[in-house]
């Protein structure tokens, strides 16, 4: 192998599902979390390092950081979903929280729940890539750097927290402008002057080049196997570069850092990569008398597991079905569409809708998040692990989830409903993402931010309003009902609902109307009907629903 040839890149996913879109915990700031870093090693008895457990972190960030209990409960659990799960311990976990019967059994299961604390010491940092801070407010970039230059207009346009969680270049140029900070926060305690800085003579131990794995990984000589970041940095041939010593079984932190600096380069199954070199899908058709051209991007041909990614833009006055290969496990970014009706009925890692106006989203289950930015009048039905939302104006959702839909900043009108549609292979696709039906938070939002702490910000639908939704399309599989059914007061008015139409069925066949009176009553039935369709903007819902012609059809994915 070309020792020469190795490439080492940001990884997409602890920045797309692991950092909230919303300012960390001031908290969070480098200071307090080299306190904990110092401070959990002295505690290595009692649940603290190399293993991290909630009851160590909740005294922690309760009792030393001052944070609310629910709030230290999110971080831990969000990093928790980021750890490889077979979709057995998931439903396992969902099966042993839907058991408890009070908030103490919910808080013993908790306190069995450990995570790697030099990994979740990363995670608590990288949190500051959504940090406002004055100086981005006054010249509108973070880390001015030539890498920015070059990226797409979609990403770079208003440059703001909500998409830097998906624009790699952010995650890059973090990573770039802090890697001293991260390996010092990762460093031993005697490895640092008494001020928390590492020395010229400092040592990076094997455990914290592995933690680094978590935001680093890399190949040799664009090779198709992508390797965590200490495998390669421990390889026999680059101990040289890479500053390993055999006799000490540590790294010199200067020759590491350099190392890591000559061989960062962009991700090669990042979002910009995607878009410029990823293979384009016909999935849209072109509708007549727009300009507006939809682009549907996707890595999944080249991309190995859990890097995929689809990217789809513009989508305007059109439905989209697909259930694909394309989709499964793949990170799915929706932007600018437009007066359509997109389903994905596929089991998907992550999916992010942002910018999108008056549109439906069918999802299949989502296995980590769903989030939501700068979206008005848009519904989404979905089976998800978690729900966030930010600048959102009359949205519903209809969910089903494990965690509590998190309320982050600038919404406005929020519903929140059950879950109310079902197609064939739902349940089939719940199992393999880890998702059951209980517990189920839909109902329950937990609000994140000042602004928000009205509850007025949100609704629950009321029971008069709720409709089921029936999926149009024919599709193999023995799924034949709602999972988990529905709560009882929307039962019962689907119920009231039924029986009127029963009455009504039984008030025409006893008015026993003539054949000429019969067809009359049809079209004024009729006629009413199609008025109801337009108003409602039904009508194009069913229109887009007819085949495009020949020429323009949906391709396969």
């Amino acid at each position: 192998m070309d020792q020469s040839g190795v490439l080492l890149w940001v990884k997409a996913e602890p920045f797309i599902v692991g950092t909230l879109q919303v300012p960390p915990p001031s908290k969070f700031s480098l200071h307090y979390l080299r306190k904990i870093s110092s401070y959990v090693r002295t505690r290595a008895t009692e649940g603290a390092y190399p293993r991290l457990y909630w009851s160590t972190w909740r005294h922690i960030a309760c009792g030393k950081l001052q944070l609310a209990k629910d709030l230290a409960w999110l971080y831990f659990e969000i990093f928790d979903s980021l750890s490889v799960r077979t979709p057995e311990e998931r439903l396992e976990w969902s099966e042993v929280l839907s058991n408890c019967m009070s908030e103490d059994e919910v808080e013993k299961q908790r306190n069995q729940v450990s995570v790697d604390t030099l990994q979740f010491l990363l995670f608590l940092y990288i949190q500051q890539l959504n940090k406002v801070s004055l100086r981005t407010s006054l010249i509108r970039e973070e880390w001015p750097s030539p890498r920015n230059r070059s990226l797409s207009p979609d990403l770079t346009e208003k440059s703001s927290c909500h998409n830097k969680n998906w624009n790699d270049y952010s995650h890059q140029a973090f990573v770039w402008d802090h890697l001293s900070d991260l390996l010092e926060l990762l460093l031993d305690p005697e490895q640092l002057t008494a001020s928390f800085h590492s020395t010229h003579s400092s040592l990076v131990s094997q455990e914290a080049v592995v933690a680094l794995s978590f935001l680093i990984e890399g190949t040799v000589s664009r090779a198709r196997k992508i390797y965590p970041l200490h495998e390669l940095a421990l390889w026999q041939p680059l101990h040289a570069e890479s500053g390993f010593s055999k006799i000490s079984k540590t790294f010199s932190f200067y020759k590491l850092e350099a190392w890591l600096r000559s061989c960062l380069t962009g991700n090669p199954f990042g979002t910009s990569a995607c878009l410029k070199s990823g293979k384009k899908l016909a999935w849209a058709h072109q509708v007549e008398g727009t300009t507006k051209r939809a682009k549907i991007a996707c890595n999944t041909h080249v991309a190995p597991r859990m890097h995929g990614m689809v990217v789809m833009s513009q989508v305007y006055k059109q439905t989209l079905a697909k259930s694909s290969d394309t989709l499964v496990g793949a990170h799915v970014k929706i932007h600018r569409c437009n007066e359509s009706f997109i389903y994905l009925l596929s089991p998907l890692r992550s999916v992010t809708i942002e910018k999108c106006r008056n549109s439906t989203f069918v999802l299949g289950p989502v296995e980590t998040t769903l989030h939501l930015h700068n979206c008005d009048n848009v519904k989404v039905i979905a089976v998800c692990h978690r729900l966030s939302i930010s600048s959102t104006i009359g949205c519903i959702f209809h969910i089903l989830t494990p965690t509590r839909p998190l309320i982050l900043s600038g919404n406005q009108t929020v519903t929140f409903a059950p879950f109310h549609t079902h197609y064939p292979m739902l349940e089939d696709h719940m199992a393999r993402t880890g998702l059951a039906t209980v517990p189920n938070y839909w109902d329950n939002p937990m609000i994140m931010c000042r602004e928000n702490s009205d509850a007025n910000v949100f609704r629950l639908l009321p029971p008069c309003e709720f409709y089921v939704f029936i999926i149009p399309f024919e599709m193999e599989g023995d799924t034949t009902e709602i999972p988990g059914g529905l709560p009882f007061v929307y039962q019962k008015a689907l119920g009231q609902r039924e029986q009127k139409i029963q009455i009504w069925q039984k008030t025409v066949k006893e008015a026993r109307l003539t054949k000429d009176q019969r067809k009359q009553f049809q079209v004024l039935v009729e006629d009413k009907f199609y008025e109801w369709l337009i108003n409602t903007g039904h009508r194009q819902q069913l229109d887009s629903l007819v085949p495009p012609a020949a020429g323009s059809k949906q391709a396969a994915g």
